[in-house]
């Protein structure tokens, strides 16, 4: 039951990762993939609250585990990230790339222990 679970919420993550990025990228007229630099930052974030609530706040590994590996597994990604990183590059934007790919590692980092922090209180 909990792969079921864990299947259908990395569904709707991909969907709602989808939505977001879409929506992002209509807004800007740069090439910087910034949908998908939001979508990473925010599913760091998540994945970080739901570390906290599972670890401190008597969250069930099962819900955790639903959020994580399920939700903001299916919402992230690693691979459109890598793929826009080298898509930029090719393309002799070679400083966009460059801030994509350590932006995005920095702020996810930053967004991750945000998301702890804000779970600890």
């Amino acid at each position: 039951m909990l792969t079921l679970a864990v299947a259908v919420a990395a569904g709707l993550g991909a969907v709602a990762r989808y939505l977001l990025d879409r929506a992002v990228q209509r807004r800007t007229s740069t090439r910087f993939p910034l949908g998908t630099l939001v979508v990473n930052v925010t599913g760091s974030f998540l994945l970080g609250l739901a570390v906290g609530m599972t670890s401190h706040h008597g969250l069930s590994t099962s819900v955790g585990t639903v959020i994580g590996a399920g939700f903001a597994g299916g919402y992230t990604t690693l691979s459109t990230w890598a793929w826009e990183s080298l898509a930029l590059a090719e393309t002799e934007a070679g400083t966009q790339a460059f801030t994509n790919v350590v932006g995005s590692l920095a702020l996810g980092l930053l967004a991750g222990a945000a998301g702890l922090g804000l779970a600890l209180l």
